[in-house]
């Protein structure tokens, strides 16, 4: 097993390629949250204040509320994908910013 070199958190906090790998996560997770906010209360907003619209059928018993919230889980499993792919590259940019290759 290799043994973990301490980090100088102070250090590192310090350094431009920090702040600017900060400054991307934000800029991918803030939007992205909104988003899912959003969308996740939309459904319950919509049911309450459209329920006209909500109770439309669009194949045999099955209405747009059943349809939205449907929608809801293939949302959460795209967003989880593209925050993995993304934080992929996050990862390799930390350790590079860490050991100080960036």
């Amino acid at each position: 097993m290799s043994e973990k070199t301490p980090v100088n958190w102070e250090k590192l906090e310090a350094k431009p390629e920090f702040r600017a790998l900060l400054a991307r996560k934000s800029r991918f997770i803030i939007p992205a949250t909104i988003f899912f906010l959003v969308y996740y209360l939309a459904l319950p907003i919509l049911v309450g204040y459209c329920p006209e619209l909500m109770k439309k059928k669009v194949w045999g018993e099955v209405n747009i509320a059943y349809v939205f919230a449907l929608s809801q889980f293939f949302m959460a499993w795209i967003m989880a994908f593209l925050y993995v792919r993304v934080a992929a590259k996050w990862d390799k940019a930390a350790a590079a910013v860490i050991h100080g290759q960036e």
